[in-house]
């Protein structure tokens, strides 16, 4: 009776002690595409639905098209927070000029004028409660979170609070999105449904 050979086990990469930095995201072997550090921990994305797609495809090239010649528009590219925390918002606006490399894998948080993150069920925590905190503490003046609602996308707006350092929000948005910061703005969010359903009058 012969016995199949058992199929090597996957290897994990152990991390050093004190957790990944930074650095480590560039240099780790094999990591998966989108793969985040967060509080020295790396978080790999599950595969994303269509809403998802969708949703960020909507904002870069609506915000491409709207964005002043001063600012850049940029999908799923990491952020410098500090040694510990990296993470990849999936549509960031930052300064035009930190854009000079076509070889550049993230971009310093200062440079970062709005994020938005587009909620999935395997990301709903990080979305609302530690992402936004990071943003507020290297004081990304502004930030997005977009939602799926039964199939239509809801957008929460927050901004800022100088005074606390924390943000505060400024609007949620569910047919259409008009607003004046970080620039103009006046977005038709139903387009993000799927063709079919949004023809559907029902």
């Amino acid at each position: 009776m012969s016995v199949e050979p058992e199929g090597p086990e996957p290897r994990w990469a152990v991390p050093p002690e004190g957790g990944w930095t930074a650095d480590d995201l560039d240099t780790l072997p094999n990591l998966p595409p989108h793969t985040e550090l967060i509080d020295g921990s790396l978080v790999f994305v599950s595969p994303q639905t269509l809403f998802h797609t969708r949703a960020v495809s909507f904002f870069e090239w609506q915000l491409q098209s709207l964005a002043p010649p001063d600012l850049e528009v940029v999908r799923e590219f990491t952020i410098d927070i500090d040694r510990y925390n990296r993470p990849e918002p999936d549509v960031i606006v930052v300064d035009g000029d930190i854009v000079q490399d076509p070889s550049q894998t993230r971009f310093p948080a200062e440079s970062v004028r709005l994020a938005i993150e587009v909620v999935s069920p395997e990301s709903r925590s990080r979305d609302r409660e530690t992402k936004p905190v990071k943003y507020a503490r290297v004081k990304i003046p502004h930030f997005w979170r977009v939602e799926n609602h039964d199939g239509r996308a809801v957008v929460y707006v927050f901004e800022l609070e100088p005074a606390t350092g924390a943000y505060t929000s400024t609007g949620i948005f569910h047919d259409r999105m008009k607003v004046s910061v970080p620039f103009p703005v006046d977005l038709d969010l139903s387009t993000i449904t799927p063709r079919r359903r949004a023809a559907d009058p029902q």
